[in-house]
Order: structure tokens, then sequence, then C-alpha cells
């Protein structure tokens, strides 16, 4: 999600004429520069409507681009908590700026693109990628699922790709089948943010690998299966969550049954009354949960527990679990004909 400091930096003692070549040099990019002192300390932000609204005011090419530059700009402290993190880029995507710069003691030291990040969501996630993918078989034999190519890439990656867009940057992924492939596929750094594989002694089912992670930054976690194919809106997903008050919010997907037959409603061996082919609409569960990481607190390490079990035990326990409706593209790729689907839609729309 970042970009070039070298292209998009420069320094606040050079001229507005000096400014205008390097803005013209990046043309087809995002025409804006930071400059910065002799500290490296950030001083401003420059665009060609700052440089032409200064040379009409009557500024001159040969002008220092510090006197021009525009002082109330946006920039992302490295050091802030995560939910000021969270408000700078929503605030910086309102005013629809394209880069953001992030700092340190006041110096750049990155620029984030903001065409690429959605948001920057306070929150860890993990992705379970230790099933054996068996209805896929046989091209699961040789091949873990989460890295089956869907539309040019692993199945895995799309999700990797789509929580970062968020700003979730610390993705653990729970492997157990296959898992010397996952694990070489994540060992060379290809991303933004950090991926850790995380090796099951033995199968824990949808949701037990989770007590196996002891370094979660954030007070939410995103738990979801490897082998979605979504665009699930995230930061959607961690409002709703918060709003609810809930522990946990299940992701959802509409599910409708039509009964192509009259259905009776009785009492004992009495007909009370019928319903002609009625059509019953559900939610589904999505494989896709946001989870407060205290009521993580209860999955004991080294138990089996599947992600249904743990909602159940939560409620159970009075605690309030609310789900999400997805809007948009949700495929769970059990199925050779889910994955010829996913295949379709991929090459499409992702």
């Amino acid at each position: 999600m970042n970009v070039s400091l070298q292209r998009h930096v420069i320094s606040a003692d050079c001229s507005v004429r000096e400014a205008l070549v390097a803005l013209n040099a990046l043309s087809g990019d995002s025409m804006t520069l930071f400059a910065t002192d002799s500290d490296g300390k950030i001083v401003g932000s420059l665009s060609d409507g700052d440089v032409r609204r200064a040379l009409i005011a009557g500024h001159t090419p040969d002008d220092r681009t510090e006197d021009i530059v525009f002082r109330n700009f946006t920039s992302l402290d490295k050091s802030a908590d995560p939910k000021e993190r969270y408000n700078t880029v929503a605030k910086a995507r309102k005013r629809r700026l394209e880069l953001l710069p992030v700092t340190e003691n006041g110096r750049i030291i990155g620029i984030v693109d903001l065409r690429k990040m959605k948001s920057a969501i306070p929150a860890d996630a993990v992705l379970m990628a230790g099933g054996r993918g068996e209805r896929l078989r046989p091209l699961t034999s040789k091949t873990p699922k989460p890295l089956l190519n869907v539309g040019g890439k692993p199945i895995i990656d799309y999700n990797v790709e789509s929580l970062m867009k968020y700003g979730v940057e610390n993705i653990f992924v729970t492997i157990n089948y296959l898992k010397e492939q996952i694990i070489e596929h994540f060992s060379t750094p290809q991303y933004a943010g950090k991926v850790t594989a995380v090796e099951e002694p033995c199968r824990l089912g949808t949701i037990g690998s989770v007590a196996l992670i002891d370094s979660f930054r954030h007070d939410h976690v995103i738990v979801m299966n490897s082998d979605l194919l979504t665009n699930i809106d995230f930061e959607a997903l961690w409002m709703h969550h918060n709003e609810s008050g809930a522990v946990l919010t299940v992701a959802t997907v509409p599910y409708t049954v039509s009964v192509p037959f009259a259905i009776l409603r009785t009492d004992g061996d009495m007909v009370t009354g019928l319903e002609e082919k009625p059509t019953y609409n559900h939610f589904a569960n999505a494989g896709i949960y946001m989870i407060d990481r205290s009521a993580l607190s209860g999955i004991k390490k080294g138990e089996y527990l599947d992600a249904p079990d743990f909602v159940e035990s939560l409620i159970a326990r009075g605690m309030k679990v609310s789900h999400y409706a997805i809007e948009g593209t949700w495929i769970d790729i059990g199925s050779p004909d889910d994955f010829r689907y996913a295949n379709e839609v991929a090459s499409r729309s992702f």
C-alpha cells in the first residue's frame, strides 16, 4: 500500500521551478509532493494546484518551495494508537486525499496510497488454512486448498490482500495439511504487513487453533476461512460489531429455500392450515467472524473446537452475538462447481 518516497519527497529549499519539474515527472501518478526541511521533517504538501495558486498570487518560479506549500496537511504518526490511526485514515479519505505521509518524530518515513488502502481498522486476523479440502480432490491431493489458483492467483492471497487494504497488518495463518507449502508461500515477504504461519499440532477444528496465538495487538480479531472468495467490507463489519455491543459478530449471507409442495400446518394429527409452495429466507454462516479478544480467552489451548460450538457457548453464557449481512460477492469454494464458478467471478471482477 506504500508508494516511492524518492518520487514524492522534495527539499523545502528547492525552487518552485524544481518542484514543477518533480511534479511533471509524476504525470500518470498521484501528483502530490511532500516537502521536508534539512532535518527530514515534513513541512507541507504540494500539488500542481498549490503551485498554480502561488503563481497567481505573485510568487515566482525562483521562490523557495517552502514558501508555497500547503501546511494544513494530514499525516499519520507511526506511534499513534490504533483508534487514532483509524480516524486519521478516515479523515484523509473523506478529504479525498490520494497519498498520506507516515511520520516518526515529524520525519517522513513512508507514504500510504489511499487509492489502494480503504481503511485502517484496529484488528488482527486469523485465516484458517489447515483443512484437507477433500471435496476438491484430486485438485487438493498435492496442493492445499488455500493455494489453489483462482483467477490466476492462490485463493488465500485474495483474502490477505483484502485484509491489508482495510489496514489489517498483523495476520496469522493456521496450517496443518500440506503445511510446508503454505509456509514456503509466505516465507518471502510480499505484503506491506506481516503474515505469520501457525502450525496446528493436530486438527483443532475451525476455531480451536486461535488459542495457539498469543501475540494479538488489537482488541478485535477477524477469524475467517481462507478458502473464500469475497469482497466483504471489513470496515463495515467492524463498525457494526462495535455499534452492536456484541462480543462476536457472524458475517452472514442470505439463503433462500423454496419448497415445491404445499406445506401443512398441524397440531397433533389435525391440519390447521396449508401453505402452497412456500419460500423461507434465512441467514447462513459465511465463515467470517469479528470477535472481541477477551472472548477468545475461553478457548482452551490444544482443545478441538468448531466455530458453531464456540458461538453457541457464548450465547449459553449470556453474551451477545450479532450478525452482519454481506453485501456483494461471497463464494465458499468447497466443491468442483464452486471452484469453477469462483474462477469465472475472479477473472471478471477481482
